[in-house]
């Protein structure tokens, strides 16, 4: 292999080694924070606000970052975006007050935005339709493995040195990862005929897609379960059942350890099984561990052991949905990929945001409602997803046709 093969066989290596490092800006930015949340509410006020609007933030960006990115391509969207990340970490480290840190919050989740878009859609540039699964699940088991060591870097931080050095220490991240992408990162949009963006009314030719319909619904479902999960773990185990933050540092790091494996059998399933039945035994994974934790808070409310268990089964399904929902709402639409993964991003933040926002209202100083806040809306996502797996994807005349990038 010589010439042009060869620099692309390169390329593509050093993107399949950048792709779980940009994927990881997520875990780095939310599950390295939990274990500071409440250090951070001790010294500053309620951290609930900050990570609330940096959810928005990332939710409502990506529909700028998407069309940015295929006008004028990835490369220098994703750089602004790392660059942005690092300044809004170090701001968020000094601030004085809340309100300050729920601000450089927010610019941090805008930032984070641009990178999540860049990488997503380089995948689709890079490969067909059909191999954009087993791709994605390759990446996001690199975010797996980051994301099992962002929460305990994260509690020995806090208890260590403070919150403060867990916003340090995402600014190091991204200047690191800054640094290795000005470097190795080439454009990877291809420019349409004629046009150097993509025709007008992108917007209404993404969602007139049967396909990005239904595989970004089961994105954002099972998003939205997980979500409820990171936002209120930390009350449940360290507020009412009285662990400490170190402790409660290794339960989203379990979970990221399950998800490791769930990716890496997910690529074994398409290829034995193909996207719709691997999602199928995905979305019977999602139900049974939410269940496992419904029964638990019935039967043993104080109990952490259901809630652990159900919470790995759970984590077991979110890895086979992640990456098929991500890869399939792109699939049929390579021509405006920045667009189509940004409306799906967008999907997953407010779906998340919106069923967080209506569980957190169920949890008060005492605890009266115990883990149910947590455990229903993931049960809620289970009982979705089962539609979505069995009664929607089966009916799409080609959930994942082969094609050429």
């Amino acid at each position: 292999m010589t010439g042009p093969s060869l620099r692309k066989a390169r390329f593509d290596l050093g993107f399949g080694l950048l792709l779980p490092l940009l994927l990881a800006a997520q875990p780095v930015a939310t599950d390295s924070y939990l274990p500071a949340l409440p250090a951070i509410a001790k010294e500053l006020g309620s951290a609930s606000t900050s990570l609330t609007l940096f959810v928005l933030a990332f939710g409502f960006a990506q529909l700028l970052c998407g069309p940015l990115a295929d006008r004028f391509g990835r490369r220098p969207v994703l750089l602004a975006g790392l660059g942005c990340y690092a300044v809004a970490a170090l701001g968020g480290a000094f601030a004085g007050s809340v309100a300050v840190l729920a601000g450089w919050r927010t610019l941090q989740g805008f930032s984070m935005a641009a990178i999540l878009v860049c990488a997503r859609a380089a995948v689709r540039d890079l490969y067909p339709a059909h191999e954009g699964p087993h791709v994605m699940a390759r990446g996001l088991t690199g975010l797996g493995v980051v994301g099992l060591l962002a929460p305990l870097l994260g509690a020995w931080l806090v208890q260590g040195a403070g919150w403060r050095w867990v916003m340090v220490s995402m600014a190091l991240y991204a200047l690191l990862l800054l640094a290795l992408c000005w470097r190795s990162f080439g454009e990877t949009r291809r420019p349409l005929a004629g046009d150097l963006s993509a025709p007008g009314g992108s917007a209404r030719a993404v969602f007139a897609s049967r396909s990005f319909r239904a595989w970004a619904s089961l994105a954002a479902t099972t998003y939205g379960g997980l979500f409820c999960f990171l936002l209120l773990s930390p009350m449940v185990y360290i507020g009412y059942l009285g662990w400490s933050p170190a402790m409660y540092g290794w339960i989203p790091a379990g979970g990221s350890l399950v998800y490791i494996f769930s990716t890496t059998l997910c690529r074994r399933l398409l290829r034995r099984h193909g996207p719709v039945h691997t999602v199928q035994l995905g979305a019977a994974l999602s139900i049974a561990g939410a269940s496992i934790q419904a029964l638990g808070c019935w039967l043993a409310p104080h109990s952490a052991v259901p809630l652990l268990a159900g919470h790995a089964v759970y984590c077991l399904g979110h890895g086979i949905h992640q990456p098929c929902g991500q890869a399939g709402a792109v699939g049929d639409l390579p021509h405006l990929a920045g667009r189509a993964v940004s409306w799906s991003g967008f999907g997953m933040m407010m779906v998340a945001f919106s069923v967080g926002q209506i569980a957190a209202q169920f949890v008060d100083t005492g605890f009266s409602n115990g883990a149910w806040p947590m455990v229903a809306p993931m049960l809620l996502a289970g009982c979705v997803l089962l539609a979505i797996a069995f009664l929607w994807l089966p009916r799409l005349q080609h959930p994942m046709k082969k094609e050429s990038p």
